[in-house]
């Protein structure tokens, strides 16, 4: 299933991941383990922000997603199913004609 994931990471954590060299290498094991169709990096209200738009295969990788951002950054997280356009247009059509 096509998930966001957006990551959000406090100043301070965010800071001391830099300065000891986590933050980098904690993202790119993110990136590898996920293989993500986009990824994106912002702030947001202040904080250091990814969206990250990947498949999840099974609700039981979630902890090993999510853990290592929560242990090293202290971040907060979202995880939403999101749709791109053609599961959209195939999910009205299919909606329509049920109709």
């Amino acid at each position: 299933m096509r998930m966001l994931l957006k990551v959000s990471i406090p100043v301070a954590e965010g800071n001391r991941a830099i300065k000891d060299g986590s933050l980098p290498k904690i993202i790119e094991k993110l990136l590898g383990r996920l293989q993500p169709e986009a990824a994106y990096f912002t702030l947001e209200s202040g904080n250091r922000t990814a969206f990250i738009v990947f498949d999840l295969k099974d609700t039981t990788a979630m902890p090993a997603i999510a853990e290592p951002l929560f242990m090293g950054f202290n971040a907060t997280m979202d995880m939403t199913p999101v749709m791109n356009v053609e599961d959209m247009r195939t999910g009205l059509k299919v909606m329509l004609e049920a109709m």
